[in-house]
């Protein structure tokens, strides 16, 4: 069996390090349990880094990976909905027939100017 301790991964974290009366607070970007206090910048990082190592001593870090649902277009389900409805061809026509006086009057505007 291999020594783990030599197979430890990196882990790269982001610290907020914010200075406060008394010293600096170091705190892990997302995980506000995992802060500490110090009287200098410097202090608060060691201590934290310390602080993220013993607490990650004895857990494992796993990576999980899942398919995500595929899922097409949201409005997909509505196309063809009333291809079979007998008003649809009146509602087509109704709707070419107002479009073209629309562009009649577009290009009655566009003569006038």
């Amino acid at each position: 069996m291999k020594n783990t301790s030599n197979n430890l991964s990196k882990l790269n974290y982001s610290v907020l390090v914010e200075a406060k009366e008394g010293g600096y607070q170091a705190t892990v970007w997302g995980l506000p349990d995992y802060q500490v206090f110090a009287a200098t910048r410097e202090d608060a990082l060691l201590n934290l880094h310390e602080f993220v190592k013993t607490r990650l001593q004895n857990v494992e870090i796993v990576t999980q990976e899942m398919e995500a649902p595929k899922s097409g277009h949201p409005w997909m389900k509505f196309a063809g909905m009333y291809k079979d409805n007998p008003l649809l061809n009146e509602v087509v026509s109704n709707i070419e027939a107002y479009r073209r006086e629309l562009d009649t009057e577009i290009d009655t505007e566009d003569d006038l100017s």
